[in-house]
């Protein structure tokens, strides 16, 4: 691919193409493959993100909409809809909060714990599956490469929405 912009348009930086254009292909397998292990679980992407920020707060496994919504990087209304659904499903219980006068707190139900106990370990399980081919300390030095990337382009975009997955409050 690069070889080929060269060729027809001598000049066009493409020192990019063998780094972004594999992740992107990367990403699209990994969250395609992610789908599917979902599907078999029976929760989508959205409820096991809502469960999972609550599972990994910490007992008592409480958040308000307004820090679900930071931690997850979805706005206000989408959060509403999430926790409505799972809600409905008996994964969370909403009551109003303390302090502010219009705050919800969310509450991760005993089912809701159980959901996202057995559907993490199924999508991780996958996952470490998945990255097999690269020995333990490739892993490694790929995951601290791609921690350097991300927050370089976080910072030249200044963006600063987003925390590198496994930090404290991702």
């Amino acid at each position: 691919m690069a070889a080929a912009w060269e060729r027809e348009r001598p000049g066009t930086p493409v020192s990019s193409i063998g780094i972004v254009t594999p992740i992107w292909r990367l990403a699209k397998l990994l969250g395609d493959d992610r789908r599917r292990v979902l599907a078999g679980a029976g929760v989508d992407a959205a409820t096991l993100d809502l469960l999972s920020v609550l599972r990994r707060s910490g007992p008592p496994y409480t958040l308000g909409t307004r820090e679900l919504g930071r931690r997850s990087l979805v706005t206000a209304g989408a959060i509403s809809q999430r926790v409505a659904r799972a809600e409905r499903e008996g994964l969370v219980v909403r009551r109003a909060g303390s302090g502010r006068t219009r705050s919800v707190e969310v509450e991760l139900t005993e089912a809701g714990h159980a959901l996202v106990e057995a559907t993490v370990d199924r999508v991780l399980g996958r996952e470490a599956e998945l990255i097999e081919g690269l020995t333990p300390d490739q892993q490694t030095r790929l995951a601290d490469l791609l921690a350097i990337l991300f927050r370089d382009v976080q910072a030249r975009l200044g963006d600063d929405r987003l925390t590198h997955v496994g930090d404290e409050d991702a």
